[in-house]
């Protein structure tokens, strides 16, 4: 029997599979995947134990749970002062990654282009290829990863459908600031271009800055799929329940695709994130503190090592630069870190299409703070 060829002959088990995997395999600790080693607060899992045992165990309705959408409608509002409908403009999703598939399944055809802006979160570009469209790659250059707005001026085409953007952004820990937005208004003003904003770390951002949700700019946010995680805001990755804020047409099409991607969500989860979002609004205020004080414990681990770093902006992800240990490429480097440190990392280079040269990987600082000191500490040793 001949078996069909791949559709996708570049992809094959993700770097985060393979690199918690190996440091399973090494009983080292993981700094690789992006997950907390800490469970979510207790009154919302309280909460999904009370929807069980209350029989809230069948499908949810195809767009999220109604007490949820509107309570994620209300949030939008506060958090960024746009108004969305509850019913026709957000979408609950099996996860942000759904999410992002389902919005460029909805728009993206044979033929279309998409421009992304490498180091780039690795479920973009299969989900563009699967639908036909090529990736218009863009490199951000380290260390700043600034966007170079010119440079995407000249990589516009008469076939270009979307642009995606990630702020704050996976694995860098770089955000993007409100004269980006303007750089981007200007840029797509009078064509007909759609943006998909991966926003999934909206609440980690550190140092007092603000951030720059495409939420807050009408003209933006008409043609913008806008993706958002509550196992990032809650630290329950496990959950995989994230969702979409998009106008009434928009939504209307990721409906289409959704709906037979997966459905519907966890319906016990859903009620519950619906009364902790009601419950509790000040969560999601607290969680910049919350993380950077752990960004600064773990650098502040970090001082007396070989590693260079600037703190990262937002996220929970601290790009450090081992050149003063090695010269090894990455994807190797982070092999030999797990050995000889008994730590896990991710290398920065398998985010690109055509990495620049640079020796940088990146640390999940998601963690207990024994996890945070034992892991500085190894690193210090070598």
């Amino acid at each position: 029997m001949h078996y069909p060829d791949t559709k996708l002959p570049q992809v094959g088990t993700t770097i985060f599979t393979r690199m918690s995997a190996f440091a399973q395999a090494h009983q080292a600790i993981n700094l690789s995947q992006g997950f907390p080693d800490f469970d979510g607060p207790q009154a919302l899992l309280s909460r999904v134990d009370h929807y069980i045992r209350q029989g809230a165990n069948q499908y949810a309705p195809m767009s999220g749970v109604p007490g949820l959408r509107t309570a994620i409608a209300a949030k939008v509002e506060r958090c960024y002062g746009r108004m969305v409908d509850a019913e026709t403009e957000v979408t609950v999703t099996s996860g942000a990654t759904e999410a992002l598939f389902a919005a460029i399944s909805a728009v993206v055809r044979p033929g279309d282009e998409v421009l992304v802006f490498d180091p780039a979160y690795d479920s973009y570009d299969p989900a563009i290829t699967l639908n036909g469209g090529k990736a218009v790659h863009i490199p951000l250059q380290p260390p700043a990863f600034e966007i170079d707005w010119e440079q995407v001026r000249q990589a516009i085409s008469p076939n270009t459908r979307m642009i995606i953007l990630n702020t704050p952004h996976n694995p860098t820990g770089q955000t993007l600031a409100a004269a980006d937005m303007q750089e981007l208004s200007d840029l797509v003003a009078g064509t007909d271009i759609l943006l998909l904003a991966d926003e999934v770390y909206e609440h980690i951002v550190f140092d007092g800055a603000e951030h720059q949700s495409i939420n807050r700019y009408p003209a933006l946010a008409e043609r913008s799929f806008v993706v958002s995680s509550f196992g990032k805001t809650y630290h329950t990755t496990g959950w995989k329940i994230g969702y979409c804020v998009a106008p009434a047409p928009l939504t209307a099409e990721l409906r289409k695709i959704h709906q037979y991607l997966t459905f519907s969500t966890s319906t016990p989860m859903q009620l519950a994130l619906a009364d902790y979002l009601n419950d509790d609004p000040q969560h999601d205020q607290a969680l910049p503190a919350f993380y950077q004080a752990k960004r600064d414990r773990f650098n502040a681990g970090m001082e007396k090592s070989r590693f260079q770093f600037t703190p990262a902006a937002g996220t929970y992800f601290q790009v450090m630069d081992y050149s003063a240990i090695s010269e090894l490429p990455d994807t190797e480097f982070v092999l030999w870190l797990i050995e000889q440190a008994g730590v896990a990392a991710i290398p920065l280079s398998v985010f690109y299409q055509q990495p620049p040269e640079m020796r940088l990987v990146r640390f999940c600082f998601a963690k207990s703070e024994t996890t945070l000191d034992q892991a500085a500490e190894r690193l210090c040793r070598i």
